[in-house]
């Protein structure tokens, strides 16, 4: 697929790989000879914020068009069709946003088993005023007449709606239809093969060098780290930093289940004062996180002078990570540097080893399944790189360090308690300077406001507030302002992703 700005072309990604066929994102701006290394079986053109007919607006080389490969135009895709092929793109009179109804005119491929008509997203301001040459309408709506368009003897598709959301009906079905049964691509996609193919390439790619993995006790660095001891076994060696920022007695879990469990050369590292001592003062987000990356790194690279040399650094970077760190291979907007990913500085004088960075969180578990990972690890809610800093607005203090810590440990202990643990994504409390006041027993007490976070998602990219009874969020409150010294009340956030993000900071 070629990326054109949406930062939702992942989605179309993943829909496609739930049908066990593998998609890749790459630059709208790829050459017709870098996509034909990848012998693609078909190429996706993603939507974007552009208009076609805009000064600038984002073109790819003009030589897909004659390559011989399908090509399925999605929203701004569509519209690129259409351009090409002499056709007009204009500005809508009427422009839709939201829910439309799909009328299916032509339903022999790629609307194959979907029905007469169907709810579709709409999302466009643009429209196809006159259908190129040769083109054929499969399907329309009240506001657009050719809403889905086909060149069959070119092997041209192009849809105005969105297929990748959920909103739309059979979304996945016409991907199929598209990437199967047009594209004839085979679906051999899994991650059993997956592992067995990275074993392979790790081996190969690092060739005898050291490795050093950085473990936060998350389910990515630990399930890469399981992967790398597989590939390279003694050529291994995985450090643990106390950053000062991490979970309730997550120095003592995380040596326990990596290092006696799954038998892992784990050493742990405490550099609490390192990371603690830079972030006094600063209340900056991004600040903060481009901090904590760089501290990392300090760490690899003192620990590497005296236990390597390490020519490799690997991370359980994810691929949300690369885009929402603004550092895909699309023209996707920064959200948030990722440490990770955006926080490492250039002097880190090590090749940095990332084999997850084109797959989702649940395609990592499925692979943390597969090599034996215990469940308590398996399932683990996901935590941030930078640790407790994102969930602390303003100036990170002791003071608030402890309140995050302790609150989100309550948080977590009683979903657990009432079964919930396991249906939601996340769950967490934050805090910020801001206080109110309260009163325990019989005393008047200004204290601080906590906020409580809990969504529900499946890759991280879009998130929705859980819907928690109101007795167990009565439960969490009462603990957090009894048990947490310093703090008066607690508030629960009911924003969904977008427009917010999963974690604050």
């Amino acid at each position: 697929m070629l990326d054109f700005g949406s930062q939702y072309s992942h989605l179309i990604c993943r829909r496609i790989r739930e049908e066990n066929v593998f998609c890749e994102l790459l630059p709208y701006s790829s050459t017709i000879d870098e996509i034909k290394k990848i012998n693609p079986k078909g190429i996706i053109l993603s939507g974007g914020p552009s208009s076609v007919y805009s000064e600038g607006s984002p073109k790819p080389d003009k030589e897909i068009f004659n390559s011989g490969i399908p090509i399925l135009g999605i929203c701004y895709g569509h519209q690129l069709l259409v351009n090409e092929y002499k056709g007009k793109i204009k500005r809508a009179s009427r422009k839709e946003y939201g829910y439309a109804d799909l009328f299916i005119d032509d339903s022999s491929d790629l609307f194959k088993g979907v029905g007469n008509k169907l709810k579709c997203w709409m999302s466009h301001a643009d429209t196809a005023e006159h259908v190129p040459e040769g083109f054929k309408v499969l399907a329309h709506t009240q506001s657009s007449s050719s809403a889905a368009i086909a060149n069959r003897q070119e092997g041209l598709y192009g849809i105005q709606f969105h297929p990748e959301v959920s909103h739309t009906e059979f979304g996945g079905k016409i991907l199929k239809n598209f990437s199967s049964y047009i594209s004839k691509a085979r679906p051999e996609w899994n991650m059993e093969s997956f592992v067995s193919r990275s074993i392979s390439e790790i081996k190969e790619l690092v060739n005898g060098d050291k490795v050093l993995c950085a473990v936060s006790g998350g389910i990515d660095s630990t399930t890469l780290a399981v992967l790398l001891n597989k590939a390279i076994k003694s050529n291994l060696t995985c450090i643990f930093v106390d950053n000062g920022l991490l979970r309730m007695d997550e120095d003592k879990l995380i040596p326990a289940i990596l290092g006696d469990k799954l038998g892992l050369n784990l050493i742990r590292l405490d550099r609490r004062e390192q990371f603690l001592s830079k972030l006094r003062g600063i209340e900056d987000p991004e600040t903060k996180r481009k901090i904590i990356g760089q501290e990392f790194a300090r760490v690899f690279v003192d620990f590497s002078k005296i236990q390597g040399p390490f020519e490799w650094l690997a991370q359980g970077t994810l691929y949300p990570d690369v885009i929402e760190s603004g550092v895909s291979k699309g023209p996707a907007a920064v959200i948030k540097t990722h440490h990770n990913v955006g926080g490492l500085p250039e002097w880190l004088n090590m090749r940095v080893l990332e084999p997850f960075r084109t797959l989702y969180k649940d395609e990592v578990r499925k692979i943390a399944s597969l090599l034996g990972i215990p469940d308590e690890f398996l399932m683990r809610h996901p935590f941030p790189g930078p640790g407790l800093a994102v969930r602390i607005m303003g100036k990170v203090t002791d003071q608030k360090i402890s309140i995050v810590r302790h609150a989100s440990s309550i948080v977590e202990d009683e979903l657990k308690k009432a079964a919930w643990y396991d249906k939601v994504w996340q769950a967490y409390a934050a805090v910020g300077d801001d206080r109110a006041v309260g009163v325990l027993g019989d005393e008047r007490v200004y204290g601080y406001i906590v906020t409580v976070r809990i969504v529900e998602s499946s890759d991280a990219m879009t998130a929705d507030w859980s819907r928690l009874p109101y007795e167990l969020l009565q439960t969490i409150s009462s603990r957090i302002t009894n048990e947490v010294e310093d703090v008066t009340w607690v508030t629960y956030a009911i924003s969904s992703k977008p427009p917010a993000t999963i974690e604050p900071q």
